[in-house]
């Protein structure tokens, strides 16, 4: 198997949604699929390049996918060892977000952040997240962390998280976590709705609704 490859790029590519480089390694060109950030990223031609392979064995195709950085490679692998995330997906994912802030997305169940990937809808990116949350949790403290502590602010009004007085304020989270929405998506929405300028003392049905309203638009 192939996991890495240093050599000259020739002729970067694309074929719409795929794109990569065409890399030549002691006479020899090897065709290597990219996400879109990184293709974007790549030095001009003739520079001399190294990566990270992800090497796909298949009875209909060998496919070569690269990566400038090795934990790039390894979150690639978790990616598509998610039921319905293939390798395309996996790539759109990592092209459109940094390694940090996709392990953050999925650590924080950040559905809207997720879908914003090519071809990456809601009930995807909630498996994503439910799949992969423990696993990176552990392999990236740092991003656990960083959820804590926005939980916290959140919860304690810290920087602009207001919401519905205390008195309505558990009615309302335990409403919307029942209909299947995370902790922390549940204090974005009441304080975005909070910033809508919903009162803190409105009724508890018109806390749930222009929540229900803020999720659903936000996870389209």
């Amino acid at each position: 198997m192939i996991g890495w490859l240093q050599g000259r790029v020739a002729d970067p590519w694309q074929a719409h949604p795929r794109c990569g480089v065409l890399l030549i390694c002691g006479g020899v060109g090897y065709e290597v699929q990219l996400g879109r950030r990184q293709w974007q990223a790549l030095p001009p031609a003739g520079s001399e390049l190294g990566l990270h392979i992800h090497h796909s064995v298949r009875e209909d195709a060998w496919t070569l996918f690269g990566f400038p950085r090795r934990e790039e490679r390894e979150l690639f692998r978790e990616l598509v060892g998610v039921s319905g995330v293939g390798p395309q997906m996996a790539l759109g994912l990592l092209g459109e977000m940094e390694t940090a802030e996709l392990v953050r997305a999925i650590v924080q169940a950040d559905l809207r952040r997720l879908a914003q990937a090519p071809g990456v809808g809601k009930r995807t990116a909630e498996r994503l997240s439910v799949d992969l949350r423990a696993r990176l949790q552990q392999r990236y403290p740092a991003a656990s962390a960083a959820v804590s502590a926005e939980v916290i602010a959140l919860e304690s009004g810290a920087g602009g998280g207001e919401g519905p007085a205390d008195a309505s304020r558990a009615e309302v989270q335990a409403t919307l976590e029942a209909l299947g929405y995370e902790t922390l998506e549940v204090h974005r929405a009441l304080r975005a709705v909070a910033a809508a300028g919903l009162a803190a003392d409105a009724p508890v049905d018109d806390w749930i609704r222009d929540g229900l309203r803020w999720l659903s638009r936000t996870a389209a």
